[in-house]
């Protein structure tokens, strides 16, 4: 099975499930972050990483509820490490730095936080909270630093019930041209 098949099982498996204290299912919320991304005439690997950003609630199988549990999934390690085996970095990275990049934003922009949504909030607790200075500068000088904060600003957007968006098959093209070839 080649891994886009291997991604549109999952999705089939798990997609429909609620994201996480949001109005949309998992598979929605990856449809509208990356049809975002292909609005913005984002990179290919962009795109795919917009569309696969939280695969890792897909493979953690730990429920809706895990944030109520007060458990840190660390849905961005798990899909990383994941994507790692059939992406290259310009996809893992951004996915595993969109935490990160919620991180950052709460510390560097005052009217962030306010934007979040109440399960974003949740999640901002049990993922350590704002960034400190020092680690906002670490973050800064990540090589796909830029690339992480529009991904996170996409995420953050794509919360919306009922929109039209195209269907997991329209970015099949996409997965097949940035997996890597093993």
């Amino acid at each position: 099975m080649n891994v886009a098949d291997q991604i549109f099982e999952m999705f089939s498996r798990h997609g429909n499930e609620a994201y996480f204290g949001e109005p949309v299912s998992q598979t929605e919320h990856a449809l509208q972050t990356a049809l975002q991304a292909e609005q913005e005439n984002a990179p290919q690997t962009l795109v795919v990483a917009a569309l696969l950003h939280d695969v890792g609630h897909l493979l953690h199988g730990m429920g809706e509820d895990v944030a109520n549990r007060g458990v840190d999934a660390r849905h961005e390690a798990a899909g990383e490490a994941w994507l790692a085996r059939h992406f290259p970095p310009a996809v893992t990275e951004p996915v595993r730095l969109h935490v990160a990049a919620k991180r950052y934003l709460c510390h560097t922009d005052p009217d962030y936080f306010g934007q979040l949504s109440p399960a974003s909030v949740q999640s901002l607790e049990l993922q350590g909270g704002a960034f400190t200075e020092h680690e906002a500068r670490v973050f800064e000088a990540h090589r796909y630093f830029g690339e992480a904060l529009r991904l996170r600003r996409w995420d953050d957007a794509a919360k919306i019930p009922g929109l039209e968006v195209p269907d997991l098959e329209h970015y099949r093209p996409a997965l097949s041209a940035v997996a890597r070839t093993l």
